[in-house]
């Protein structure tokens, strides 16, 4: 079993992507994989409990944990989350980094 740290940047209003990257984290959850999603920069604004964001509400609770950039959150005045996902500092991606586990930005 791997361990992935996968960072989304990208908002998911604006880019399509963002779908396929939620899939990619699920697929590797069900290869037996552990998966930490990263959010950060406009990535956060899919954290928000009005944001119509179907690709994250299926991570949430499918065995991905679901971090959001404590920074980026701070700058969008976004105070708010979905539940399930919890508020990170970007240090995080270095104790990713360190620990060895593959990590992908998008």
């Amino acid at each position: 079993m791997a361990e992935y740290l996968l960072i989304e940047s990208r908002d998911p209003f604006e880019s399509n992507d963002v779908g396929y990257y939620c899939d990619l984290a699920r697929g590797l959850v069900e290869a037996g994989n552990r998966v930490t999603l990263f959010l950060i920069q406009n990535a956060v604004l899919a954290a928000r409990p009005s944001a119509h964001a179907p690709q994250l509400r299926a991570v949430i609770g499918s065995g991905i944990k679901v971090l959001a950039d404590d920074f980026a959150l701070k700058e969008r005045g976004i105070a708010k989350l979905l539940d399930g996902v919890q508020i990170a500092p970007i240090e995080i991606v270095v104790d990713h980094l360190e620990a060895g586990h593959k990590t992908l930005w998008h």
